[in-house]
């Protein structure tokens, strides 16, 4: 477990320093850093390294707490939590861009593809034969664990393109939009609770039967042609989405 040695003193004079501590401890929990229940440095050793008071520490450990990020045993000390990244479901995002835009560090390995499929339901939902589909499947990690399973099906001849990307830090929203010129409109999405299969389970590296999310999801361009379909499989300890709903004004006479 590695620890800086000191707080950045150029902005020691603008926040708090428990908040400096609390923004450091809480980056190395998502970075990875601190893995998931191991065992925090105790108040005593964070003093020392960080040269600051116990009141400062305990002050961000308390905050850290409240987030989710840690928890405490008592008679033990504190632990890094297995935090649950939390998407909001209100605008039309790669998995990647909602995580690097709250902080966390996510990256995809490229396990495969395959240039005409046997998914009918994809060729429906694409409008096209199977001939002209492409799968492509990546392993999704947040904070250097595997997250999800995404198999994808896009049109072959922007599939064989994609496959030549860096799909290991690159959204294929992103190329669909930045490389190919596709502006992408709408999506439909349907989830639901399923149990990891022998396959999940090893590449996810989580026990068989294990709850996992399945999502699907139709996204179609601004010009309203379907244009990537997708199987996303999240483990169900590691990802909750937000949802705002707004209820629609009344117009009363």
């Amino acid at each position: 477990m590695t620890l800086r040695k000191e707080m950045p003193a150029n902005i020691a004079t603008i926040r708090p320093l428990y908040l400096q501590l609390k923004e450091q401890i809480r980056s190395d929990i998502l970075n990875g850093t601190y893995k998931a229940h191991t065992q925090m440095p105790s108040e005593s050793e964070m003093v020392r390294i960080f040269n600051v008071s116990r009141t400062t520490v305990r002050q961000a450990l308390r905050d850290l707490q409240t987030e989710g990020l840690i928890f405490k045993i008592p008679g033990k000390g504190s632990f890094v939590s297995r935090p649950k990244a939390v998407q909001d479901l209100v605008s039309l995002q790669g998995f990647g861009e909602a995580m690097i835009a709250k902080g966390y560090e996510t990256f995809s390995t490229f396990i495969g593809s395959k240039d005409g499929i046997s998914n009918n339901i994809a060729a429906q939902k694409l409008h096209l034969d199977l001939s002209d589909i492409m799968e492509l499947r990546r392993v999704r990690y947040l904070n250097r664990e595997p997250i999800s399973l995404d198999v994808t099906y896009v049109p072959a001849n922007i599939g064989r393109t994609l496959v030549l990307e860096d799909l290991a830090t690159k959204d294929i929203f992103s190329l669909l939009e930045n490389k190919f010129g596709i502006p992408l409109g709408k999506a439909e999405l349907q989830i639901e609770s399923v149990l990891a299969d022998e396959t999940l389970s090893r590449l996810l590296k989580i026990e068989e039967g294990s709850p996992i999310l399945r999502m699907e999801r139709l996204t179609y361009s601004a010009n309203d042609v379907p244009i990537d379909y997708e199987h996303l499989f999240y483990r169900g300890d590691a990802l909750k989405y937000m949802i705002t709903l707004q209820r629609h004004a009344r117009n009363d006479k």
